[in-house]
């Protein structure tokens, strides 16, 4: 069997501000601690996910408000309110500082391990509000990949198959409530490696669960690895 190496991402695990940026968010201090400005829960997941697996964990947590990490250079969406007006030069300053280190880091590790001969199967952690725009979101815990692609679309299938069996209480979707293949990373680095060599999903969990706390997001987490651990035994360990 091929060898395969697990890669976790957490591309909005925090809502800080850097010093220097303090005076932009003058009146949206507000947003920094809603779903707009943070995936709450993502990064407690993704160490848990990376501390079990042994795998490389790539994270941030500078708020995606000053830059969406998950967003291609170009888009609408990489710059928000408090930034989308400054000057081209001081954009370009925040990609250099607070973009570009956490995106090279990870397509680095991927190239890496592609170019060793080793599969590489990233999972990019990220949660998404229960309520948006006065719509209820209809799902606890989601993977978004890209169905033209076997692997993801079957690690997909069997994570969530596996989860279901843990806790049938649970509403489980794919490429809900985002389409998976959307602008973000894992859709950059589909373009540069081939389905056998990449296998990307985005696992989103219901925010509820996080911000609830206690032994229900515990159990959540535990359940979602041992899921994950399950599929992994059975289709990539050797």
């Amino acid at each position: 069997m091929r060898p395969t190496t697990l890669i976790v991402s957490c591309e909005h695990g925090g809502h800080e501000v850097p010093p220097a940026y303090t005076s932009l968010f003058k009146g949206f201090e507000a947003l920094l601690t809603t779903h707009r400005g943070w995936d709450p829960g993502a990064l407690e997941l993704a160490e848990a996910m990376a501390s079990t697996f042994h795998a490389s964990l790539f994270s941030a947590i500078t708020t995606r408000l000053l830059v969406d990490l998950n967003r291609s250079i170009g888009h609408r969406q990489l710059f928000s309110e408090p930034t989308k007006n400054l000057s081209a030069l001081e954009q370009a300053t925040i990609i250099s500082a607070h973009y570009r280190p956490h995106r090279n880091a990870v397509e680095n590790a991927v190239a890496r391990n592609i170019a060793s001969g080793q599969r590489v199967v990233h999972i990019a952690s990220h949660s998404f509000t229960p309520v948006l725009n006065g719509h209820v979101r209809r799902a606890d815990v989601a993977c978004l990949y890209d169905s033209r692609r076997p692997l993801e679309r079957a690690l997909a299938v069997r994570w969530l198959g596996g989860l279901r069996k843990a806790n049938t209480a649970l509403t489980l979707r794919r490429n809900y409530p985002y389409n998976g293949q959307g602008d973000g990373l894992s859709s950059l680095l589909r373009k540069r490696h081939a389905p056998d060599d990449y296998v990307g999903v985005e696992l989103e969990v219901n925010q509820r669960f996080a911000l609830a706390g206690g032994p229900p997001w515990q159990a959540l987490q535990r359940a979602i690895i041992a899921s994950l651990g399950a599929v992994w035994a059975a289709a990539f360990s050797d």
